[in-house]
């Protein structure tokens, strides 16, 4: 399937709801696309492609929740081990955090360093870039645990939000993008 065609089918299967989880936020969805297996599978398949494409990735560092759904299978697919990038307070034993700002609240995130071998090639990949702070505090979280952060990949970007400012320097990518 033509990268036109996987994203067209791809934002097809991607609901907006609006005012959720508060008024003026509008949730983007990806239960029904995680529901279609050819489409889910031609997605994994797209974004194995460009972690390929960066020649290649020791790890997969994916944030909770749905970076987890769309990472782990990437990793797998690459022959590349997979990080839960997780929410605080969830991950068992010594961890690293790091803070940040959402659209819509302040949220916290941690990872095991142990898991991350110095100089280990990562690629951070999540469901949405919206304002780059998930991921911007993900990518610094790889690099203090001692690994290179080669690229940052999104099933979807919400432009309108500029997340890419806070990734600038960064190799990102989107398989679509709206406003």
């Amino acid at each position: 399937m033509t990268a036109p065609d996987l994203a067209a089918r791809t934002a097809g299967l991607i609901r907006a709801i609006p005012d959720w989880p508060t008024a003026g936020v509008t949730f983007r969805d990806i239960t029904p696309l995680l529901a279609d297996a050819r489409a889910l599978a031609d997605v994994v398949a797209r974004l194995a492609d460009h972690a390929r494409s960066l020649g290649g990735v020791d790890l997969v560092a994916g944030m909770e929740a749905r970076g987890f759904i769309l990472g782990a299978p990437v990793a797998a697919a690459v022959g590349a081990g997979f990080i839960p990038v997780r929410k605080a307070g969830k991950l068992p034993g010594p961890t690293l955090a790091a803070s940040y700002a959402l659209e819509y609240a302040d949220a916290e995130i941690e990872l095991h360093p142990e898991t991350v071998p110095t100089g280990a090639r990562v690629l951070v990949l999540d469901d949405v870039l919206a304002t780059g702070g998930t991921a911007s505090a993900t990518a610094d979280l790889v690099e203090r645990a001692g690994g290179v952060v080669v690229g940052l990949a999104f099933l979807l970007e919400l432009t309108a939000l500029d997340g890419r400012a806070r990734l600038r320097g960064r190799e990102v990518a989107a398989l679509l993008t709206v406003d």
